[in-house]
């Protein structure tokens, strides 16, 4: 699996990949933390709604650019692509780095909608990157390399999001000036990465553009509709999707998960992040060693049931740890180093390792089973699927706690709900 990395049809993809999530990630918690700690309050603003704004703006763009994604994806060399796209990211965070400067002259409400106007502009650049970057993995992998592919974009793409949003969390806070640099040089080794992605043989060059509202909107309609009739690509985008909405659950409520129910400081909630993409890697490299390179389903309901199982043992062990002198908050060395408290993280550790043995393989399935003329339209529709997912978890988190459920009790529903649908997984999708 990992002899990938080091062909030329693979390894500056992964790269181009990992830094433009590492990107994404980096700047989208910089400005989170600095919305939090700075932005809001000087701006005059509720800083709870500005982060919960931050979130839509972010996913918007999947739904806005889906149609116009997958058309280009198919009319032009997909690594040529990727290039623009990559340039286009230089461009935008050059626009975040002078957000970052009004912020630190004190032009804060400038600054808050300066920057939300870019982190919008960076979810459009991932919109259009999505789509060509699954599309090409087949273009560039045999068959048998295609479940080790996905799965080393998954660990990659996993520990890119934990370490950006570590770093961008921690760095903004001591300097912004730093930060937006950052962000630049990022971008720049992101598309110097995608000047060595070999070029591919455009799907359908004769294809006609048409960005008219009206026409995005029908071409978006009909996607879902040429993606329905493909029983085995439809079920396994679905498939995907509900992975994304119980990553958001658990990725969302950790902070008040460990402050609230486990009485834990803000480091506690980091390690359980660390944890968490830490699981999904691994659990993505093992996929191939399970499945030998072979593209099916087969283990896929078990996976779902691993992450349901341990889903239901996270809320029974749940409980307030007791701290040292028996009233303060606990950091995360004082949490670790009970022994009877190593049973949450671990089963952390198993929902994200059977997530990542869960999604490589639905991957696989929608780029290998779908025609070639279609995969780019597939993908676009999957993250249409996935923003609506994640979108809904948040509205269902938010309902639930509204209704006086504690955090524990939504992890409990997330891995039932999860159950059920290995059980469809396993009656619908056989591969």
């Amino acid at each position: 699996m990992l002899k990938l990395l080091f062909t030329r049809r693979f390894m500056p993809l992964f790269m181009t990949q990992f830094l433009g999530a590492f990107n994404d990630n980096f700047f989208k918690s910089a400005l989170i933390m600095l919305i939090t700690y700075k932005i809001g309050d000087a701006a005059g603003i509720d800083s709870r709604i500005l982060v919960n704004a931050a979130a839509g703006v972010f996913i918007l763009p999947f739904f806005l650019f889906a149609s116009p994604a997958s058309d280009l994806a198919d009319k032009f060399d997909r690594s040529r692509l990727m290039r623009w796209v990559k340039f286009a990211e230089i461009i935008i965070m050059i626009g975040a780095a002078v957000g970052f400067y009004l912020n630190s002259l004190d032009y804060k409400f400038l600054a808050t909608w300066f920057l939300l106007s870019v982190l919008f502009l960076m979810g459009a650049q991932s919109a259009f990157f999505s789509p060509a970057k699954y599309s090409i993995l087949p273009q560039h992998l045999y068959p048998d390399e295609i479940i080790a592919g996905n799965g080393l974009i998954q660990m990659g793409t996993y520990l890119a999001i934990l370490s950006g949003t570590i770093a961008g969390g921690l760095l903004v806070l001591r300097s912004v000036v730093i930060t937006g640099n950052l962000v630049v040089l990022i971008a720049l080794l992101g598309w110097l990465s995608s000047l060595l992605i070999p070029d591919t043989k455009p799907i359908n060059p004769n294809l006609k553009l048409d960005f008219k509202i009206k026409s995005v909107v029908n071409k978006t309609i009909n996607l879902w509709h040429e993606v329905t009739p493909m029983r085995e690509v439809f079920l396994s985008m679905l498939s995907i999707s509900w992975f994304w909405l119980v990553g958001a659950v658990f990725l969302a409520q950790f902070p008040t998960y460990s402050k609230l129910v486990l009485n834990a400081d803000e480091s506690v909630a980091t390690s359980f992040l660390a944890i968490f993409s830490l699981g999904i890697g691994l659990g993505s490299m093992t996929c191939d060693a399970v499945l030998k390179g072979k593209i099916t389903t087969r283990y896929v309901p078990a996976s779902a049931y691993g992450i349901a199982i341990s889903s239901v043992i996270l809320y029974f062990v749940s409980g307030k740890p007791a701290s040292v002198d028996g009233n303060n908050i606990i950091n995360a060395w004082q949490f670790f180093s009970n022994i009877n408290n190593l049973i949450i993280p671990l089963c952390l550790f198993a929902i994200a390792f059977f997530g990542g043995l869960y999604i490589v393989p639905l991957y696989a399935v929608m780029q290998t089973k779908a025609p070639e003329s279609k995969v780019s339209g597939v993908i676009a529709c999957s993250n249409i699927s996935d923003s609506l997912l994640m979108a809904l978890s948040a509205v269902a988190a938010s309902v639930l706690i509204s209704l006086n459920f504690e955090i524990a009790q939504i992890f409990l529903i997330t891995g039932l709900l999860t159950f059920i649908i290995g059980v469809l997984i396993n009656l619908k999708l056989k591969i």
